[in-house]
């Protein structure tokens, strides 16, 4: 830290690294400045004190000992973990300190090249970013996060799909045809009427189905959350825990139905397409923005507003608010 003296001179306070504490007095800023310069090119060139020098575990050690440490609490750490590791490989496990923004962005343009998704690059990047900001937060490294610099991939923002008020009937006929099993049925209208991921309702048990509501924990969020339900459904699934138990997996079983529907989707949409159709479904039919987020357990509202557009009130504005409106408008046509 520096920072001026009443008497116009400039105090230097810097610990480059902790326990190496150095203070100093000098006529003027600029001297301040690159003192502190000096200083800390001083411990960075000691490996005595360079602890990025000092670290040599490699990064597939990091990552295990982020999961010990850290991942094992999270709902998607083994998943999280095994992308890492992926990563890991393929970039041959460096010594973890030495990975450089360089180096990874060499090894993201050829995995593109290769035909890899955006999006999985940039959960990637995202994954190992915080695994170093963590390991740090702990005390467990003390160098810079080597890839702070490494920017996010902008990619096409994806249309979200969502089932008709056609489509939703074509979709349960084919359900009733196509499953053995009697579970795919009742989960996907539950997940049609809370708008909760296809996990979450396969988790219900009976004692989370009273008053009227479902209750849905071990959420992604780690925030349990309960959503409002009409009489009829609550004694449905209660009927159903009765005579089949608890639901299974199912599903193998809802996507093989969907493909027979002939629905079509965009890749990598299946099941998640029944919490697009809720919330879609609520925007158009005049929901609020707010309550949406809450009904989805949304953290923030930046995720639910990718719903926004779909209101009324949103599209009406476009219309009414642009800037060819009233005589404006009137008078270009009028010029045809």
């Amino acid at each position: 830290m520096i920072k001026p003296l009443p008497d116009g001179r400039w105090h230097v306070d810097i610990e480059p690294v902790k326990g190496q504490r150095h203070r100093k007095t000098l006529a003027t800023k600029a001297e301040a400045k690159r003192f502190e310069s000096l200083m800390r090119v001083k411990y960075l060139k000691n490996p005595e004190w360079n602890q990025s020098a000092k670290d040599k575990r490699h990064l597939e050690d990091l990552i295990n000992r982020w999961f010990l440490l850290h991942g094992q609490t999270l709902s998607d750490g083994l998943r999280r973990k095994q992308s890492m590791l992926g990563v890991c490989s393929r970039l041959g496990n460096p010594v973890a300190a030495r990975l450089s923004g360089q180096v990874y962005t060499e090894f993201r343009s050829n995995a593109l090249s290769a035909g890899s998704a955006g999006k999985t690059l940039n959960n990637q990047l995202g994954y190992l970013r915080a695994m170093y900001n963590e390991l740090a937060r702990l005390g467990e490294i003390t160098y810079p996060n080597p890839l702070s610099s490494v920017r996010m991939l902008k990619l096409q923002e994806r249309e979200l799909s969502y089932l008709t008020t056609e489509q939703i009937p074509q979709l349960f006929k084919s359900i009733r045809n196509t499953c053995e099993l009697p579970h795919a049925e009742l989960v996907a209208i539950i997940c049609l009427s809370t708008g909760c991921r296809w996990g979450e309702a396969r988790s219900l048990t009976p004692d989370r189905v009273k008053s009227g509501q479902v209750t849905f924990v071990n959420t992604k969020s780690k925030r349990a959350r309960s959503v409002p339900i009409s009489k009829e459904l609550s004694a449905r699934i209660h009927r159903h825990f009765n005579a089949y138990g608890l639901f299974t997996r199912c599903e193998p079983a809802f996507d093989k139905a969907l493909k027979r529907s002939g629905i079509k989707l965009p890749r990598g949409q299946s099941t998640h397409v029944l919490r697009h159709t809720f919330a879609s479904h609520f925007m158009m039919n005049g929901g609020n923005i707010l309550t949406l987020q809450k009904i989805l357990g949304h953290a923030t509202v930046t995720m639910t507003m990718r719903y926004a557009h779909l209101a009324p009130d949103h599209l009406r504005e476009a219309i009414g608010l642009g800037p060819l409106t009233g005589n404006v408008l009137a008078d270009i046509f009028s010029t045809d």
